[in-house]
C-alpha cells in the first residue's frame, strides 16, 4: 500500500532531483564524464542592450551547461523591435556561448504568437511543435549548431 500526495515539498523535491542525478549519472556516461568538472554545473548568461538614458531596451537570459546554450527570455521593448535589436541580442550571446563557454549548440522555447519565424531567420529549426500547450496555443522548441 501506498499514500499518496500532491503538497508541494521542498525537502522531498530536493531528495528526488538528487536520485534522479544519481541514476542519470550511473546510466550515461557522458553525465558520468561530467560530474566533478566546470561543464557540470549551468552557468547564467544574461546579455542586455541599454538605451541613451541606461533603461533596458531588451535583453537575452539563459544559460550555458555542457555544450549548450539555453535561451530562456529574449524580449525587445515595442518602440525598438524591427530595428535588429532582438538579431543583435541573440548573435552577442551566441558568441559568448561559442568562443567562451565552448558552445556547439543552442535551443530555446516560443509560442506561436512570439517570435517562431524571427528564430527561423536567425538559423534555428524546429526540432518540437505541442499544439495546445497553453489551450489555443502551440509551442515551438527550435534548436541551432553553432559552428
Amino acid at each position: 500500500m501506498f499514500r499518496i500526495e500532491t503538497e508541494v515539498d521542498k525537502e522531498r523535491s530536493q531528495f528526488l532531483r538528487s536520485r534522479l542525478r544519481a541514476t542519470n549519472t550511473a546510466a550515461s556516461p557522458v553525465l558520468r564524464a561530467l560530474r566533478g568538472t566546470p561543464g557540470e554545473r549551468e552557468v547564467p548568461l544574461h546579455v542586455w542592450a541599454l538605451d541613451p538614458d541606461g533603461e533596458v531596451a531588451g535583453g537575452l537570459v539563459g544559460h550555458t551547461w555542457t555544450t549548450w546554450l539555453h535561451v530562456a527570455y529574449l524580449w525587445v521593448d515595442a518602440p525598438h523591435r524591427g530595428a535588429g535589436l532582438g538579431t543583435r541580442l541573440l548573435s552577442r550571446a551566441e558568441d559568448v556561448a561559442r568562443t567562451s563557454r565552448g558552445c556547439r549548440g543552442s535551443r530555446l522555447e516560443t509560442w506561436d504568437f512570439q517570435a517562431p519565424d524571427f528564430y527561423r531567420k536567425q538559423g534555428y529549426e524546429v526540432v518540437c511543435v505541442i499544439p495546445d500547450y497553453p489551450p489555443g496555443i502551440t509551442e515551438y522548441t527550435l534548436t541551432k549548431r553553432l559552428a
